[in-house]
């Protein structure tokens, strides 16, 4: 029988408020390169991938292209800009106030990830466990991230209870078989970002880091029931 075992958080727009950055940096310098042109309706959508991929949608829904060296240029200047984001209130705590095995599991790169977590005091919480894109083959929205994150902590697949904030994200960790928690706490969330989040997995929405204890002791309960109940 199965039972909730492992927390794994995402990093951008979960324990740091760096999607609103991302946003923002994104928009500016697509701006930037195409006067004129509606960005944000098409780039916000698309957070939570690869900036790369960020890119490379905008660029396919727009009609238009970027050169290599501009995407290494706004790849630059959003992990410069978002180096400084905030953590979102109530994450110490709440990480504090929970039992599980932690992991964090992010599209974004190792090194970055790790800085991150160290600046913020986060790295108590998940030690080595910490998974990212550029280690598997394919990165989120499929479901190598997780399965690396379960595989590395030897717990399984569904006995993994994920926060995400994503679209991406969210896909992700329901391909790899885990429950999801959506977070739409995040300063660049709109008001149908929940119902896309609930729309591809997530089973339930919150945006207050501070109920995040009360919340997986509920949702470990709930899947205990459950799997007792099938058995």
């Amino acid at each position: 029988m199965t039972s909730i075992a492992a927390l794994i958080c995402d990093c951008d727009g979960v324990l740091i408020d760096s999607e609103a950055v991302a946003a923002r940096v994104l928009v500016r310098e697509l701006e930037a390169r195409w006067p004129g042109v509606a960005v944000e309706p098409v780039v916000m959508p698309l957070l939570g991938q690869r900036i790369e991929r960020v890119l490379g949608g905008a660029c396919e829904a727009l009609d238009r292209s970027l050169a290599a060296h501009d995407v290494a240029a706004i790849g630059a200047a959003v992990e410069r800009e978002a180096q400084d984001a905030p953590l979102f209130p109530g994450v110490l705590a709440a990480l504090e106030g929970v039992a599980l095995l932690k992991a964090c599991a992010s599209n974004s790169y190792t090194a970055i990830v790790r800085a991150v977590l160290a600046r913020n005091g986060l790295a108590r919480f998940f030690g080595e466990r910490i998974y990212c894109a550029d280690k598997v083959a394919k990165p989120k929205p499929a479901p190598d991230v997780y399965l690396a994150a379960a595989q590395g902590m030897d717990v399984a697949p569904a006995a993994c209870l994920v926060i995400e904030d994503s679209v991406a994200g969210v896909s992700a960790a329901r391909a790899a078989g885990m429950t999801v928690l959506g977070f739409v706490g995040g300063t660049h969330v709109g008001d149908a970002h929940a119902q896309a989040l609930h729309e591809v997995g997530a089973i339930e929405v919150f945006d207050d880091m501070n109920t995040l204890p009360a919340r997986v002791a509920y949702w470990t309960r709930k899947v205990q029931a459950a799997q007792a109940a099938s058995h």
